[in-house]
């Protein structure tokens, strides 16, 4: 639970703008500046919002698409608003960002810009597959947009600390519930069945049941340059995102180090290939978060794309073009990458 709610910060502070967004009554003008742009991708400005809302979590986001009044382009707006990179992504982009460039080493622009870089390759990769959509499956030109703005005024500082205390709330709730619980299965997925006495950590998680999953599935990821270990991390990971860290916090057993405490990030820098190669190089790093950028591995959000649809036509389409455009930019990355020399 601590490697998730670390993060908590962070997160804080993205809810914060947003809701100054929302509190000064630029939210609705945001929309209808956009609505020129929007409207390149077939969309228009009403979708903006909930996109917007997505940075946040793709729930509301998808809840907020009520608001358009178009089928077409609200089923649009929720089959590309899980690409807009949620809260839940932060713990996986800054794990992998501190052990990709450790912190004395890299000026913290660099780390910015990496950051900055996720949150761009989610943004062009909805409005490009929004393109798509409306000149494809769902065809139709975006409908006039008319909606009523609200005053500008000051931001009221004590709903914006409201809503960001409901969202933490929330947050804790899920690190509570949700993470806990599932840190705490898979803790005995990669506890049992126990190994001889003498076995390593690593012997015993490579024949636990966690381990035979993660075997099974690696000769699929093996190509993007991930290992059965990162492998159990992604299955994990599609309970809620977020479960990534947890979940590399129990494969690669830093509960179990010395009163020399080493954090998470000097465990991934010490794993390596059954030869000795290092697992968590730079490239490998950067392949995991367009990984994450693009896959959809949140089953709440599935939930939620059901109801709102009525179907589960959708959301089984949306796990599928997601996950496999995830799966095949990180496969032209990394293979591209190691033909490079990195």
């Amino acid at each position: 639970m601590g490697g998730v709610i670390i993060f908590l910060p962070q997160i804080l502070i993205l809810f914060f703008f947003i809701g100054l967004l929302e509190s000064t009554g630029y939210m609705a003008r945001a929309a209808f500046i956009m609505d020129r742009l929007m409207s390149r991708v077939g969309l228009n400005g009403k979708s903006f919002i909930p996109l917007l809302s997505s940075y946040a979590c793709a729930i509301p986001g998808i809840m907020a698409t009520r608001t358009i009044e178009d089928h077409k382009d609200r089923l649009v707006t929720i089959l590309v608003a899980p690409l807009m990179s949620c809260s839940a992504r932060l713990p996986v982009y800054l794990l992998m960002i501190a052990a990709l460039v450790p912190g004395d080493q890299v000026p913290i622009l660099t780390k910015v810009g990496l950051m900055l870089l996720m949150y761009a390759l989610g943004t062009f990769g909805a409005f490009g597959f929004a393109w798509l959509f409306k000149r494809t499956l769902l065809k139709g030109e975006p409908p006039l947009m008319i909606m009523e703005l609200p005053p500008y005024r000051l931001p009221a500082l004590m709903d914006v600390v409201r809503h960001m205390a409901e969202r933490a709330w929330l947050f804790l709730k899920r690190a509570g519930t949700i993470i806990l619980g599932l840190s705490i299965v898979l803790w005995f997925l990669a506890s049992y069945p126990k190994a001889p006495d003498a076995a390593t950590p690593s012997e015993q998680l490579a024949q636990s049941f966690a381990g035979r999953v993660g075997h099974l599935i690696e000769p699929a990821i093996k190509p993007l340059g991930f290992n059965w270990e990162i492998g159990i991390g992604l299955i994990s990971s599609f309970a809620a995102r977020e479960v990534f860290v947890s979940t590399m916090g129990v494969v690669f057993n830093t509960e179990d180090i010395d009163e020399d405490t080493t954090p998470l990030r000097h465990a991934l820098a010490a794993a390596t290939w059954p030869d000795g190669r290092p697992l968590f190089t730079p490239l490998v790093c950067l392949t995991l978060m367009i990984f994450y950028v693009f896959a959809m591995q949140c089953v709440a959000t599935v939930a939620v794309v059901k109801r709102e649809t009525n179907s589960w036509r959708w959301p089984l389409f949306q796990i599928g073009y997601m996950t496999g455009t995830a799966w095949l930019l990180s496969l032209v990355v990394y293979q591209a990458g190691r033909a490079l020399g990195f």
